[in-house]
């Protein structure tokens, strides 16, 4: 049986902590789907499909790597895919508290699903998508802080 994961987030926009995680990722999984949540209450900072695009790029080397978006809950989504595997990124203590009490939350709704927490490498704990897109709001670079294959030029504000 393949051993499928999702990756789920907003990823808005993806960074190179996002990237780290996946590609540490791939030797423990024979598919990654790197799947946005949409929520049509929630605005997003760059738009869904330009998400996709970056990620797919970042990812265009990998065969074992799929990218989409999906609505609804994760575990939904998992099962439709048939997924078992959920992959969350922790930066914090502070992420990890938020995150088992989703990780509980979704194996009580799918009981065959199971939480894989990977930390961030320590370089990479103080990026969140956040702060990238308050950089990016303000003018400043944020290139350093997404993965070389997103290009924000044309989101920077000129000075």
């Amino acid at each position: 049986m393949e051993k499928t994961a999702v990756f789920p987030g907003s990823f808005d926009p993806f960074t190179v902590g996002h990237e780290s995680i996946v590609r540490r990722a791939l030797s423990m999984f024979d598919k990654i789907y790197i799947s946005i949540g949409y929520n049509s209450e929630k605005k997003g900072f760059f738009p869904l499909d330009v998400r996709l695009k970056w990620i797919r790029k970042v990812f265009s080397d990998e065969p074992k790597i799929f990218v989409e978006s999906f609505s609804g809950l994760t575990v939904d989504y998992c099962r439709k895919i048939g997924a078992l595997y959920i992959l969350r990124g922790l930066r914090t203590s502070s992420d990890f508290e938020f995150e088992r009490a989703i990780a509980q939350l979704n194996k009580s709704m799918y009981p065959e699903v199971e939480s894989v927490f990977l930390l961030t490498i320590p370089e990479h704990t103080p990026i969140n998508s956040t702060i990238v897109r308050e950089v990016i709001r303000h003018g400043g670079d944020a290139s350093k802080f997404v993965p070389a294959a997103i290009d924000l030029s044309s989101y920077i504000k000129k000075r």
